[in-house]
């Protein structure tokens, strides 16, 4: 096996820019076995495409993280070009019943000089799609900036841009052999009551049943009512669980931990657990005990763009990780498989062009049972750093 190369700690918590060498780590796949669209198993260690191919980091100085448009057309596609799974995105549902594609909760622009903001789920689908770049080239969208959580805010600049999309359209225009991991999208802010939540999820359910054929699906949701409620609208797809870890403080104490996590799938009936990566490190002893509960464990963060991070989390236990660097998380994958064998140009090019089921046989790897203790001593050094920051 090729040595683990080293990265800087104390460069990891913010990630405004992702370090190059993240492509030169190796680490092994392992066996991974989810419920998908129609409750097979696949045998693999999962990369995920966080809102396509990336979410857009405005405020950052890598060029990668102003790429492509997130949560768009363009953007799941392009991540689809590499062997990834699933692709994650968020849905909200338009006052006029419409399921859209889009993270934030409000649409930010500007008119006249001024800033003004709107609620995404107060807008008709018709006044939603008027913001940004138009499917019809003659016409001018209105402008689409993007507050960040620190109140900063920015034009909503990237190399390629696109146009919002609704559910329905990236079921009909994205690779049909992408998967699909469904964020239900709601606002920590509002407290939802049963009718309101269930109104939103049979508008997207009825979506995803005329549109999703064999597409694997996965619902996601931090709403743990949603959750909940997801999973009793229906019985074909998996439903995770979405959480921070502890990472963050709720007055739903359903969201403050793994531990609650667990209780929450366990008592539902969900599938698996999906964390923010940092929980994760800070209570790694939950790993096991996620995985005795016979729940899959994703998890999401901008870690998870590190490949250092990533061999972390296979040899702790973990199925898969939600990615914004796809490229460079996935060449890492087909690198360690392939021990490092050819040059970088080539690798490129292969897997680029590279089938799915050949891809399956590259990283269907024989699982680790032991750490040498060079792997154990840098597992311990590095998770003890990160959970100090």
């Amino acid at each position: 096996m090729a040595a683990i190369k080293a990265v800087h700690v104390s460069d990891i918590p913010k990630l405004d820019h992702i370090p190059d060498s993240t492509t030169a780590s190796t680490f092994y796949s392992t066996f991974f076995s989810s419920f998908t669209g129609n409750n097979s198993r696949t045998n693999k260690f999962h990369v995920i495409g966080h809102r396509g191919s990336g979410m857009n980091m405005l405020q950052s100085p890598d060029s990668r993280m102003k790429s492509i448009k997130e949560n768009s057309i363009m953007s799941f596609n392009a991540a689809s070009k590499f062997p990834i799974d699933f692709v994650e995105f968020d849905v909200q549902v338009t006052s006029d019943g419409c399921p859209v594609i889009f993270h934030d909760n409000f649409i930010v622009s500007q008119e006249n000089g001024s800033i003004y903001e709107k609620r995404v789920t107060e807008l008709t689908l018709a006044e939603l799609l008027c913001y940004g770049p138009q499917r019809d080239v003659e016409k001018l969208g209105k402008p689409l900036l993007r507050k960040i959580k620190d109140g900063r805010i920015f034009y909503w600049n990237v190399e390629q841009d696109d146009s919002i999309c609704t559910l329905q359209e990236a079921f009909q225009n994205v690779n049909t052999s992408l998967g699909f991991n469904i964020d239900l999208k709601f606002d920590d802010h509002i407290v939802y009551q049963e009718e309101e939540l269930t109104c939103v999820l049979q508008a997207i359910l009825q979506v995803v049943v005329k549109y999703a054929n064999e597409r694997p699906i996965i619902f996601s949701t931090f709403q743990p009512d949603a959750a909940e409620l997801i999973n009793k609208l229906q019985n074909t797809y998996a439903v995770y669980f979405l959480t921070n870890g502890g990472c963050e403080v709720y007055t739903d104490v359903r969201r403050n931990s793994l531990e609650e996590a667990m209780k929450l799938c366990l008592k539902n009936g969900f599938q698996g657990i999906v964390s923010e990566v940092k929980g994760i490190f800070k209570n790694p002893g939950m790993v096991s005990k996620i995985k005795e509960s016979n729940l899959s464990l994703l998890s999401y963060g901008q870690l998870n763009n590190v490949a250092e991070a990533v061999y972390m989390q296979h040899i702790m236990g973990v199925d898969g990780v939600i990615v914004d660097l796809v490229q460079e998380i996935t060449e890492a994958v087909f690198d360690a498989q392939n021990n490092g064998a050819g040059n970088d140009n080539e690798k490129k090019d292969t897997i680029g062009s590279m089938k799915e089921e050949e891809m399956d046989k590259q990283t269907s790897m024989t699982p680790r049972t032991k750490l040498s203790p060079r792997e154990h001593s840098f597992l311990l050094k590095l998770m003890s750093e990160l959970v100090q920051h």
